[in-house]
């Protein structure tokens, strides 16, 4: 088979298996549907496999599609990242990260800084997602780096700690006087202010609250961490924050860490990547950077 044929086979092939759909993916291409499914008919008959399993609504991957899949996505990133190189003299190729709004804001911004001054000339891409997303992203070669809590499973994937977070609540010294039960009691009658149920730090509150049998009497929920400290620097609740984030208003006592006799666990945070060919050269340049900044 012509070695530019089977490319635009694949190529049909990574679209459709994308869009679950030989007619979606055939509009896309701006080809009959007929014409997309001998292609693919084809592709299946070279390779003496199935690749899709024909549903009435659709298509799905059979195993061997879903490797060819990961193998033919690899292979048109490196193709484009090829591709950037040779039409730009001073480019050092792309690295793509993912990070939740929290990570990206608060621990992604140093690093990114350090290494686009190191590398200047090396295009780099951030998707903002929650931290399950940015794990299932990088399982799909959607990115090069997720910066996350730590999964409780890496599989094939390689892991780079930059430490923990510490969780905690505080409130201004006014609102907490309100109140004259022990800090161990204050969900039952505070206004606890968190963050919203998509986001990963929330999810790891809510198992906190589980394990000690905690039920808050009154919840006020945010998408933003930058919000909880600022609704609890206008005295209206108890925000849970991370540590890290707060330590200059608890210096300057316009806020109070409630100690607990329970504490919220740590969690520990870092970058998650797949260390398989072809390997993005700019994801161990991006580590480095973090071990200069210590």
């Amino acid at each position: 088979m012509d070695i530019l044929d089977h490319l635009a086979k694949y190529k049909i092939f990574l679209l459709v298996a994308e869009c679950k759909s030989i007619s979606k993916a055939a509009t896309q291409l701006y080809l009959s549907q007929p014409a997309v499914s001998i292609a693919i008919k084809k592709l299946e008959q070279s390779l003496n496999t199935t690749l899709f399993i024909r549903r009435s609504k659709g298509v799905a991957l059979t195993e061997k599609g879903k490797i060819l899949y990961d193998s033919v996505k690899q292979a048109f990133h490196l193709i484009s990242d090829t591709e950037q190189i040779i039409t730009s003299s001073k480019s050092t190729g792309h690295l793509r990260i993912a990070a939740s709004n929290v990570l990206c804001k608060y621990f992604l911004m140093p690093y990114l800084k350090a290494f686009t001054h190191q590398y200047p000339n090396t295009d780099v891409s951030i998707t903002c997602t929650s931290s399950s997303n940015a794990c299932f992203m990088i399982e799909n070669s959607d990115i090069d780096l997720a910066l996350v809590a730590k999964p409780d499973h890496l599989g094939q994937a390689q892991y780079h700690s930059l430490g923990i977070i510490e969780y905690i609540f505080v409130c201004t010294p006014a609102y907490r006087n309100k109140f004259t039960c022990s800090n161990d009691e204050i969900f039952q009658y505070g206004n606890i202010m968190l963050l919203n149920q998509d986001n990963g730090s929330r999810t790891h509150i809510n198992n906190y609250y589980a394990k000690n049998n905690i039920i808050p009497s009154h919840i006020l929920e945010v998408n933003d961490m930058d919000l909880l400290i600022e609704f609890a620097k206008m005295g209206i609740g108890i925000s849970c924050v991370v540590k890290q984030f707060v330590e200059d208003e608890c210096n300057a006592s316009s806020l109070m860490e409630l100690t607990l006799t329970k504490p919220i666990p740590p969690r520990e945070i870092g970058f998650l990547y797949h260390h398989i060919q072809p390997f993005n050269d700019n994801i161990l340049k991006f580590i480095n950077s973090t071990l200069a900044l210590g």
